[in-house]
């Protein structure tokens, strides 16, 4: 076991070639202060209930299926660039006050997730 939490947030990050290290610190504060939990007043973010968050690089998530039956990931920046920003909004989320538990960047990982809701969103900066 690498990276493990209860109640929070899974973040699963894919970089793309035109992101940057601002991109990344907006990223961390989009997942750190959306407002998706219920609260007594409406609905809460993380940052509000003190939840962690679990990040998880995902390069797949550029995946671009629209011709042929092949993947193509041209547009997922490369290793050594996505890894630091990874990184980095791993940093502004704990910089933040967010407990942050991750995976192992470019690592093949078994990842669990208990949808609590359910509710999946796709956030771009």
């Amino acid at each position: 076991m690498v990276g493990e939490i209860g109640r929070g947030l899974l973040s699963l990050v894919g970089v793309g070639r035109a992101d940057d290290a601002d991109a990344a610190r907006l990223l961390a504060r989009k997942i750190h202060e959306l407002r998706i939990f219920p609260g007594d007043d409406g609905t809460v973010s993380a940052a509000d209930l003190g939840l962690p968050v679990l990040v998880v690089s995902q390069f797949t998530l550029y995946a671009d299926t629209r011709k042929g039956r092949r993947p193509s990931w041209s547009e997922a920046a490369p290793g050594e660039v996505a890894e630091p920003l990874v990184d980095e909004l791993v940093a502004e989320l704990r910089r933040r006050g967010c407990t942050v538990a991750t995976g192992v960047f470019g690592a093949r990982m078994q990842v669990s997730s208990v949808n609590d809701g359910p509710m999946t969103l796709l956030l771009e900066v």
